[in-house]
C-alpha cells in the first residue's frame, strides 16, 4: 500500500503510527500539542524515535467528548497539516469522520483518511476518499455494547463499511481495517478483539490495532492515562505476533523498540 510517497508492506511487519493531537482536551495528551511549533517539535522527536506515519487529529473521542463543528476542526488540523508536511518527508494520516474536514485535510497535503466510525456517520466521507484516490482506515464502531455473539458482530459490522467503501469506489487495495479498541466495546469486549485480532484477518486488509494508554489498560493495572506505557507495549507486541500492520501509539520510542525486539524473536536477528 502507498501512502504518500511510502510504500508499506500489508504484512510481515508491524509499522508505527504516530499520535498527533492538536487538541485542548484529549484524555491523554490535551493541550500538550495544540501549538504549531510545538506540533511540529514533537513531530520531530517522534520521527527521531522511528515513527512510520503521523495521525494528526483535531477532535477528541474521548469518552463524552464534545463534538466540534466542521470550521473548528478545519482550523486545527490543516495548519497542522501543512505545516508537516512542508517541514518533514513523513506520510501524514488525518483522522476524522467528517466529510467537510476530510476534504479540506485532503487539499492540505494529508496522505490517508482515519475514519473512527468505519464511513457510517457522514455518508458524504466515503466519495469525498474514493475521489481523492487516498487510502483510509475504517475502524469498528457502534453506539451501544450490546451483542448477542461479540467477534462474529464486530466482523459483520466492518463488512458493513467495506461494502459502503466499494460502493463509493474505493479501491481494496486503498483500505486498512481497525477494530476499534475502546469504541462501543464494554471492558471485557475491549480484551477480546484485542485477544482475537487473527479472526477479522480473514477480510484479508491489513489491520491497525490502537490501544495506547487506553481505558482497558488503566481498568486492568489501575493506572491513570500518563502511566500505561507497560500496558500499551503488552498490546503492540500481541498486534505484532497477531500480524497487525500498524499500532497507533503515543510513545513511538518505547513501541518501536517493541515492535523491533517482537519481530526479531518471530522472524529472525535480520528481520529484528
Amino acid at each position: 500500500m502507498k501512502i504518500g510517497n511510502r510504500e508499506f508492506q500489508n504484512s510481515g511487519h508491524t509499522y508505527v503510527m504516530g499520535i498527533l493531537n492538536v487538541t485542548p482536551d484529549s484524555f491523554s495528551d490535551g493541550g500538550k500539542w495544540n501549538d504549531r511549533d510545538k506540533a511540529l517539535r514533537h513531530v520531530e522527536e517522534m520521527l527521531a524515535d522511528g515513527m512510520d506515519i503521523v495521525d494528526i487529529g483535531g477532535e477528541s473521542t474521548r469518552p463524552g467528548y464534545t463534538m466540534l463543528s466542521d470550521e473548528e476542526e478545519i482550523a486545527r488540523v490543516t495548519p497542522v497539516i501543512e505545516a508537516v508536511k512542508a517541514n518533514f518527508d513523513v506520510p501524514v494520516s488525518l483522522d476524522t469522520y467528517k466529510a467537510q474536514v476530510a476534504l479540506a485535510g485532503i487539499q492540505a497535503g494529508a496522505d490517508l483518511i482515519n475514519n473512527i466510525w468505519g464511513l457510517k456517520y457522514d455518508d458524504k466521507i466515503a466519495s469525498v476518499i474514493a475521489e481523492s484516490g487516498l487510502p483510509c482506515c475504517l475502524m469498528h464502531n457502534r453506539n451501544d455494547t450490546n451483542y448477542q455473539n461479540f467477534m462474529q458482530e464486530v466482523a459483520s459490522d466492518l463488512a458493513e463499511s467495506l461494502q459502503l467503501a466499494q460502493k463509493a469506489g474505493i479501491a481494496d487495495e486503498k483500505i486498512i481495517l481497525d477494530p476499534g479498541v475502546g469504541f462501543g466495546k464494554n471492558y471485557e469486549q475491549n480484551l477480546e478483539v484485542i485477544n482475537c485480532l487473527e479472526e477479522l484477518k480473514v477480510f484479508g486488509y491489513p489491520l491497525l490495532l490502537g490501544c495506547s494508554r487506553k481505558s482497558v489498560i488503566g481498568l486492568t493495572l489501575d493506572l491513570p492515562a500518563n502511566e500505561r506505557v507497560e500496558g500499551t507495549l503488552v498490546t503492540t507486541v500481541i498486534g505484532v505476533m497477531k500480524g497487525c500492520s500498524f499500532v497507533r501509539v503515543h510513545d513511538v520510542k518505547e513501541n518501536v523498540r517493541a515492535v523491533k525486539m517482537t519481530e526479531a524473536i518471530l522472524y529472525g536477528a535480520s528481520r529484528g
